[in-house]
């Protein structure tokens, strides 16, 4: 008898997929936001050895897509200037129109707590000026998509979502602060349609959002086998980017934002390069070029007291180097000492937007970059810094600044008085004759002082490697 249901039950399962239309994964949907001026991909699943006729409104043209044995195709479509709205017509003998299809920019949103943290806050953890945010929310040209919070030991075709949305009131409400305000500031400049993909969890850290082959170049990281005996929660190696990565992997954007960092402040040694690993990973899997890559630097914070969060910062600005069209939001004067979550997101937003603006949409001479450690110059029981990204010099306000540190040969730090000079910062200690080192801000919790003239941060550094 058994045998006999579980006949019925295949034949029952062939006849739906037989008759069944096209099936899209849940990014390629009514309201979303395609790419301007580029191949954008759409897929999905239809009935093996079918043809799949996608027909795009902008210009009436039409593209075939055959489909596999497996039941997958994929196609790109050429999408012209901003613009919209379009539908986009699928048929492969019956048809599924999407509607209400914008042309513009389309970016991803990735990483833990700070970018999850939606425009109403957590509960007793506000955002700042989110009451004004919600006002102004309503948008047609902003669309918000989420992916909601889901992990898997296998990688995932589609996740459980919420659908796109026009920006409004409701829909902004629940989505990131930083990723809508970053929106919101492209939108009004550049003045076309801006989708956000958020995918996001809190308290995650990075070995769970790479994939199980982007992995490969880290041993310690023990990958689990898919149906093993292994309890899996949200912070398993590669459990992330099967179920929330993967699905939206292909859908043509123009970049990546990233702020994550605080759950790997344990194990900073390999973060760097395993920041590195991922973004080649995933730029490789989504195969439309090397899109820039911008993310936060982690903020002050006042943890355990250890002070192991000043390593995860470093291994950030280091990652600069390692990661080809990259930038860093500095963070070092939006923290809070007793909230992980600082309330202030529209600085983080707005600096990742200057990145943007600078580095992709023609304001080549909008600064967007803090002053950043360049080199180091010892005389006698004096020491001199240059920075990076501060050809109009530094700034301190009228505060003296007191986050400088040197050191001698028996490693230990003293509080060094630090002055602006025309080409840097100057410092000396009267406790350390013979200085050797220079450490700025690395400790958990401070409140950056130093700044570029046009008001950007400074990452915090150190000159030793001890």
């Amino acid at each position: 008898m058994k045998r006999i249901k579980a006949c019925i039950a295949l034949v029952l399962m062939m006849n739906t997929v037989v008759s069944a239309k096209v099936i899209l994964p849940a990014v390629i949907s009514h309201n979303m936001v395609l790419q301007q001026k580029t191949n954008a991909a759409l897929w999905g699943k239809a009935r093996p050895a079918a043809k799949v006729k996608i027909t795009t409104g902008w210009n009436g043209k039409m593209y075939t897509a055959l489909v596999g044995k497996d039941s997958l195709w994929r196609v790109s479509v050429s999408t012209p200037a901003a613009g919209g709205p379009f539908n986009i017509t699928f048929d492969d003998g019956e048809k599924l129109v999407l509607k209400n299809i914008l042309i513009g920019e389309v970016w991803v949103c990735s990483g833990q707590s700070n970018m999850a943290m939606p425009v109403k806050g957590y509960r007793n953890q506000p955002v700042e000026g989110s009451n004004d945010l919600l006002v102004n929310a309503k948008n047609p040209h902003i669309r918000l998509f989420q992916v909601t919070r889901q992990f898997s030991d296998q990688v995932q075709f589609d996740a459980k979502v919420r659908n796109w949305e026009e920006a409004d009131v409701e829909s902004v409400s629940e989505m990131s602060a930083v990723g809508y305000m970053f929106a919101k500031i492209i939108q009004q400049r550049l003045n076309v349609p801006v989708g956000i993909i958020l995918t996001a969890w809190g308290g995650t850290r990075i070995e769970a959002w790479m994939s199980a082959p982007g992995l490969q170049a880290f041993p310690s990281v023990k990958i689990p086998a898919s149906g093993a005996a292994v309890k899996l929660n949200q912070n398993s190696p590669a459990v992330l980017y099967n179920a929330m990565i993967n699905p939206i992997v292909g859908f043509s954007i123009k970049g990546v934002l990233w702020y994550q960092g605080e759950a790997n402040r344990k194990n900073s040694r390999e973060y760097a390069q395993m920041m590195q690993a991922m973004v080649t990973d995933w730029r490789k899997r989504w195969n439309c070029g090397d899109w820039p890559f911008y993310y936060a630097q982690i903020a002050p914070f006042k943890y355990d007291g250890d002070n192991i969060s000043a390593y995860l910062r470093e291994a950030q600005l280091q990652a600069l180097k390692l990661i080809p069209n990259a930038a860093m939001a500095v963070t070092a004067d939006a923290g809070r000492e007793f909230s992980i979550h600082p309330p202030d997101k529209m600085t983080v937003s707005k600096r990742l937007a200057y990145c943007a603006l600078a580095r992709d949409y023609g304001i080549s001479q909008l600064p967007y970059q803090g002053p950043v450690y360049k080199a180091i110059k010892i005389n006698k029981d004096t020491v001199d810094l240059t920075f990076e990204h501060a050809e109009n010099g530094l700034y301190a306000g009228a505060k003296p600044l007191t986050l400088f540190e040197v050191a001698g040969e028996d490693k230990v730090f003293y509080a060094a008085g630090a002055k602006i000079t025309s080409t840097g910062i100057r410092l000396h200690s009267d406790q350390v004759k013979v200085p050797v080192a220079v450490r700025y801000a690395f400790k958990d919790w401070f409140s950056g002082e130093l700044f570029n003239n046009e008001g950007l941060p400074a990452s915090p550094f150190r000159t030793d490697n001890w």
